[in-house]
């Protein structure tokens, strides 16, 4: 779960990244589909190749929160985050978990764990992950893209608010918040080597990868891959598919872990019979 909160990368990052990037086009409209990563090293460069093209070309940017509901996730996330009651983290987590856990908050300040709830861990777990690897989201692709779109003047859309992106893990039953939290903690010492892992295959346009180590992260928790990527895949996809009705061209960017496999984008887009080409 940390590879879908985090995203982390080398201390030196190949140059150039060359992520993957689909094209869905017709008479009048094109829409690029392009896999981000929220958060990178500084001086990583997505930005060329078949990305640049797109960028120049769009009119419009469709991210998974619209720059005013990324501004205020902070926010919602500390209305939203803690518990009716508070709970010791030693009551919810044991053995291998529960070391994995305080290794990780020992890098840096308190969780307050005990007044959150066990999506709201998770997440702070994951964020830390990030932090202890010099990542950070301001040098993150929606970051990248969002100053370069307002400096072109173009449309910035989202898909989601920050509330409803909050609810998915809000409204998950306790029972898999409980699950998503310990295997988070259980794998605490090996997060970063993971997400390097993951990063670095993002970086290649490796979607065979990308969809292992996701897959391998989520896959064992049915209710959260529903409710986390495949129920999202599926309202973008038809998202798209409503799009194409209207012409002009348009970017949407969305974290990799959307766009692989059976139930990834691309794949619901082509099995809605649309044609889907992989541009990058």
């Amino acid at each position: 779960m940390p590879l879908l909160l985090a995203a982390c990368g080398p201390a030196a990052p190949e140059p150039q990244a060359r992520p993957a990037m689909w094209l869905v086009a017709d008479a009048d409209t094109k829409i690029y589909i392009f896999g981000t990563m929220h958060a990178l090293p500084r001086g990583t460069d997505w930005a060329g190749g078949g990305v640049a093209k797109a960028i120049d070309a769009a009119d419009e940017l469709m991210l998974e929160l619209p720059p005013a509901e990324l501004a205020g996730a902070g926010e919602m996330f500390r209305k939203l985050a803690p518990r009716t009651a508070p709970l010791a983290i030693e009551a919810r987590l044991s053995g291998k978990a529960l070391t994995g856990f305080r290794t990780l908050e020992a890098s840096g300040r308190s969780f307050g764990e005990d007044g959150l709830d066990d999506w709201a861990v998770m997440v702070l777990m994951g964020q830390r992950v990030a932090q202890n690897a010099g990542l950070s989201p301001a040098n993150g692709v929606e970051t990248g893209l969002t100053k370069r779109f307002k400096a072109a003047g173009k449309s910035i859309g989202g898909f989601e608010t920050a509330r409803g992106q909050l609810m998915l893990f809000e409204t998950l039953d306790p029972h898999t918040q409980r699950v998503l939290l310990t295997r988070a903690a259980e794998e605490a010492d090996d997060a970063v080597s993971e997400v390097r892992a993951l990063t670095a295959a993002w970086g290649r346009g490796d979607v065979r990868a990308l969809e292992k180590i996701i897959n391998e992260d989520i896959d064992s928790v049915p209710v959260a891959r529903k409710a986390i990527i495949t129920d999202r895949n599926r309202r973008w996809s038809a998202w798209i598919q409503r799009r194409m009705a209207q012409p002009g061209t348009v970017l949407v960017a969305v974290g990799a872990g959307h766009l692989v496999g059976a139930d990834g984008v691309p794949a619901m887009i082509e099995a809605g019979g649309m044609k889907i080409t992989r541009v990058q």
